[in-house]
């Protein structure tokens, strides 16, 4: 045997071996990876969206929160589109690519966290809603409805007609719950006020859809319309500049939408919830649980449009002024579902 050239091909072979391993995993599938030290001491995090993050809304919020992460905290980030059957094989995959923590913003992301993260122990996956844990699959309650309470307040005081309204992109839970809210705070204005039945247009992203479900709410004598249509929410503003009625924003601050026509905006404040998570799986401290972000710890807020403030009388402002004061020290209790 020439050892001359055994040697070389021994040496390769073994550096190869080393930096490979495989695994196994209850989808059937073999998992198959070359990393390098370099690699596995990276924080990784990476987020699954139902809709693209320039959507100036829901996605758009929690982009904000995993560039806090990369900013503040050096982490290698990753972001992509998820929904239906693929949001359980883009969990995979980032686990597979070494994702310390995987983030699916809404509540259709936590069912398939607990399927997925029993394969992938070493991976934390987070939910943004829902009421399944695991000791690595966890999810954040963000009570969005402090802030539509308050639009619901707002709208019975200064309606004119007497009826307002809504429209969402699908009866999610967590979507469900806030819409309830709107209505409690607008009947604890004024008990005479018609809310109506929501209007769901069903497909992500159809600003067309979104637009033709408002001008439905729109047609029923609504002048003032909340929505929880996520990236279709600019057919939901260009319904009520058309019809000349006010909108709420929602999720992320909205008043700025070229529109013209939105009054104030329901706001979630992503980066310290999203930070204090991706802190607690680097350091290892992590348990599977349910974060609550409400007005107490300011991951919630309810902005009235500087630009359109003349229009909102001086005592409204005064009573929703006085109203989020009562929510944030717990006088006041907004009702919310369970799930």
């Amino acid at each position: 045997m020439n050892f001359k050239i055994f040697l070389p091909i021994l040496a390769i072979g073994f550096v190869l071996g080393c930096g490979k391993s495989d695994s196994d995993t209850t989808d059937g599938t073999t998992v198959k990876s070359v990393s390098t030290d370099s690699e596995k001491a990276k924080f990784k995090v990476a987020l699954l969206t139902p809709g693209p993050v320039s959507d100036s809304g829901w996605s758009a919020l929690a982009y904000d929160g995993l560039q806090s992460i990369k900013t503040d905290m050096g982490a290698t980030v990753d972001n992509k589109e998820s929904s239906g059957t693929k949001i359980a094989d883009d969990m995979r995959t980032y686990a597979r690519q070494g994702y310390n923590v995987v983030f699916g913003h809404g509540f259709e992301y936590n069912e398939p966290a607990i399927k997925v993260a029993k394969d992938f122990p070493n991976t934390v996956f987070v939910s943004s809603s829902g009421g399944a844990t695991a000791k690595n699959v966890g999810a954040f309650r963000f009570d969005l409805e402090e802030g539509f309470y308050l639009a619901g307040y707002m709208a019975a005081m200064m309606s004119k007609t007497g009826t307002i309204g809504s429209v969402s992109v699908a009866n999610f839970p967590s979507i469900v719950s806030t819409l309830k809210a709107f209505e409690a705070g607008a009947k604890a204005a004024k008990p005479s006020i018609v809310v109506l039945a929501p209007v769901y247009f069903g497909v992500e992203g159809d600003v067309a859809k979104a637009k033709n479900a408002t001008e439905q709410v729109i047609s029923q004598k609504a002048d003032f319309v909340i929505h929880q249509a996520n990236a279709a929410a600019q057919g939901v503003f260009d319904a009520c500049k058309e019809h000349n009625v006010y909108a709420f924003g929602s999720n992320a601050n909205q008043n700025d939408n070229p529109a013209g026509d939105v009054i104030a905006s329901a706001i979630i404040v992503t980066k310290t919830p999203f930070k204090e998570l991706a802190d607690a799986v680097k350091k290892k401290t992590y348990v599977g649980t349910i974060g609550e972000y409400a007005m107490s710890n300011d991951a919630i807020d309810f902005v009235i449009n500087p630009k359109l403030q003349d229009k909102v009388p001086a005592d409204v402002q005064q009573k929703i002024k006085d109203l989020a004061a009562d929510i944030k020290s717990g006088k006041l209790k907004v009702p919310k579902d369970k799930f």
